[in-house]
């Protein structure tokens, strides 16, 4: 069957969703028409070349530096642990396991709704208002004498940052189109396999400073990279835009350019959308969502404990290596992930195969860790733990990319985004408890839990969504879900969002 043209709701005597994006007058919008009308297709071609390359130099690299801060300030406690934080505060390998686990459990169930704040506090205060409360969370924790003291402050720093990480993939996917999202949201999460790299770096020469205003090295990771933090979050309420309707770095004409983009991508992005109760129970109620929410878990998981414990695994209670040197050999395997990360991000857009990606990718991470499980050579574990992140980190990106593709609604897009990093990140409590002292150096625990992560819930998961997915996409091409359309009018159609029969699925 045909499907009716989408056309905006508002009555005639009201500005059109349109034209209250791009601060048009009513009826502006339609005298006014598509702005590269009369041109070439070459021409149109050139003029979005030039938008996209505006909004990249504008938006990416702020929010990868962002993002590059934030991991860098939740994980830069096992960089902490390498020079003394657990000595200095008398605290057992399960007090230090526990302070992990409680920055998870702030931080996860904070997510879910963070992203309808988002939406109604605006992207230019919402952002760097909690970059500063982290900030100042971070500082803190290196003024603490006390386990109670660290606990408190992991606590408090998971509520602060909840809302970045969803809070930034939802907003570039109001930006691009689909098949544009993939490599932006990879350049993005690269900066937390940056961050890797960097934080050792950081770390070993933040240490020297042992004894300065008589504070520990330990302290003085903290409370530097705490104060870095607090002045980047004041710089975002100059460097963070809103959403495309109201970006001030962008003419009206390049509004319109952005906003006739999504929709030619049948984004619901290009429309404005009124927050209801019913676009959460959408999302709940999607199988989707849960399924993604497994396929995150089987990376998210894994990516925390492999960034908090890295420097263990090296250390001289795993691999044997001690102090700047152990911080130092952590770095290179970050930096391989970083680059595999944009690379599947730009393999994933051109083929739209995300599935395939993440499945391939994994296996990789399947690899590596059965390495650091089959040998006792130093140099073969450590070997697998380049595979190992390689595996870890670009599935990360393609999986929240992926199920943003396939998620319509502006609103649902949102909560079904909150749900899956969420659940994934709940995981980190679980990441945080399986590296046991006890168990070192060979840590079977912890690698095993990570092995079983990736094969049950990245791989296993990716395989079922992808089958799942494909025999939608033929019973809708077959014509077999046109009866969920049947007697609707335009609007209710359009309210389906990704349930349409005309929404096909990225694979």
């Amino acid at each position: 069957m045909s499907f009716p043209e989408k056309r905006d709701s508002d009555s005639a005597h009201s500005p059109s969703d349109d034209e209250q994006k791009v601060g048009a007058t009513p009826g502006e919008f339609q005298a006014r028409g598509d702005p590269d009308a009369g041109l070439s297709q070459d021409e149109k071609a050139r003029i979005d070349r030039r938008l996209l390359w505006k909004l990249d130099l504008r938006l990416i690299p702020w929010l990868c530096l962002l993002y590059l801060i934030s991991f860098l300030d939740r994980t830069n406690i096992g960089n902490a642990r390498l020079v003394g934080l657990e000595d200095d505060l008398n605290i057992t390998g399960g007090q230090y396991n526990a302070a992990l686990s409680l920055f998870f459990v702030s931080y996860s169930l904070s997510e879910p709704l963070t992203n309808v704040l988002l939406k109604r506090l605006r992207p230019s205060i919402f952002i760097p208002a909690i970059m500063v409360l982290w900030g100042i969370c971070m500082t803190t924790m290196g003024l603490v004498h006390n386990f109670q003291g660290l606990m408190a402050s992991r606590f408090f720093l998971g509520l602060a940052e909840a809302g970045l990480f969803p809070g930034i993939n939802y907003y570039l996917s109001c930006w691009y189109k689909r098949n544009e999202f993939g490599i932006r949201a990879a350049i993005f999460f690269s900066a937390a396999a940056v961050s890797g790299s960097f934080g050792g770096l950081l770390a070993a020469a933040i240490a020297q400073m042992d004894g300065v205003g008589g504070k520990a090295g330990w302290c003085w990771i903290f409370i530097l990279e705490g104060i870095a933090t607090v002045v980047i979050g004041v710089a975002s309420f100059w460097m963070v835009f809103d959403f495309p309707d109201e970006a001030t770095f962008l003419s009206p004409v390049d509004r319109e350019r952005v906003i006739r983009r999504l929709k030619e991508d049948q984004q619901s992005s290009a429309e404005h959308e009124d927050f209801r109760m019913t676009y959460f129970w959408a999302s709940v109620k999607d199988w989707k969502t849960w399924l993604y929410a497994v396929i995150y878990m089987g990376a998210d998981g894994p990516l925390y404990a492999f960034s908090l414990f890295l420097p263990t695994i090296i250390g001289p209670n795993g691999l044997g290596y001690a102090g700047t040197r152990a911080q130092l050999l952590s770095v290179p395997p970050y930096a391989v992930a970083a680059c595999l990360t944009v690379l599947i991000g730009y393999v994933a857009d051109r083929t739209q195969q995300r599935g395939f990606c993440n499945a391939g990718v994994s296996i990789l991470g399947v690899i590596g860790f059965a390495m650091l499980l089959g040998s006792k050579d130093p140099g073969v574990q450590y070997a697998g733990t380049f595979l190992g992140a390689l595996g870890i980190y670009p599935c990360i990106a393609n999986t929240i990319t992926w199920a943003s593709n396939n998620t319509e609604g502006v609103y649902k897009r949102g909560v079904t985004l909150g749900i899956v990093i969420g659940w994934g990140n709940i995981n980190g409590v679980v990441s945080s408890n399986i590296y046991r002292r006890k168990d070192a150096p060979t840590y079977y625990v912890g690698h095993g839990v990570v092995f079983s992560y990736l094969v049950l819930f990245l791989l296993g998961g990716s395989t079922i969504m992808y089958f799942l997915l494909r025999r939608e996409n033929t019973n809708r091409r077959a014509g077999k879900r046109d009866d969920l359309v049947a007697g609707k009018s335009e609007a209710e159609i359009e309210a389906l969002g990704d349930v349409r029969p005309n929404f096909i699925y990225t694979l």
